[in-house]
């Protein structure tokens, strides 16, 4: 199902345009996701520097579909592989601290993974932790709040779901 992306910030960063603030740049996450008996899940990871509740994302590479970015994110990050969208879900944006310490706007756009597999070993498993979680759970987890409402809307569309 196609789902409305998340407009919220998207007036900030037609302002910081004009203002002449430097324009955010693109990171692209997966949204993983399983089917269960009462709805779906998402499976979210803990980011390597601050340990929190994330979606897997990065950056893109050249000449890789965006969807496809996502769906290899997924994999490093988290050992998970299935069926990725090729729409987006929507959209979200954060501040990421690089390791120079310098702080750049990113906009993220989050593309649907339905997860057929999940690795017992993977490229980064001795760095995160993962966790699967009801979409309810999921959006107070994250600390984004467009990415909040971006899960909770995604869970809703997907029918019911234990809270």
């Amino acid at each position: 199902m196609l789902m409305k992306p998340v407009y919220h910030n998207h007036l900030v960063e037609r302002i910081r345009r004009l203002f002449g603030a430097p324009a955010c740049r693109l990171q692209v996450a997966a949204l993983p996701w399983h089917r269960i008996s009462t709805g779906i899940e998402i499976m979210l990871i803990t980011s390597r520097d601050t340990g929190r509740w994330v979606l897997p994302k990065g950056w893109p590479e050249p000449a890789e579909r965006l969807c496809e970015t996502a769906a290899r994110e997924a994999s490093e990050e988290a050992g998970l592989s299935g069926s990725v969208d090729t729409h987006e879900a929507g959209r979200y944006f954060y501040l990421k601290e690089l390791s120079s310490g310098e702080q750049v706007a990113c906009e993220v756009l989050v593309y649907p993974l339905e997860v057929r597999k999940v690795a017992e070993k993977w490229k980064e498993r001795r760095q995160r932790t993962r966790k699967w979680v009801s979409p309810g759970e999921a959006a107070r987890m994250v600390n984004e709040p467009d990415l909040c409402r971006l899960i909770a809307s995604f869970g809703a569309a997907h029918g019911k779901f234990a809270a």
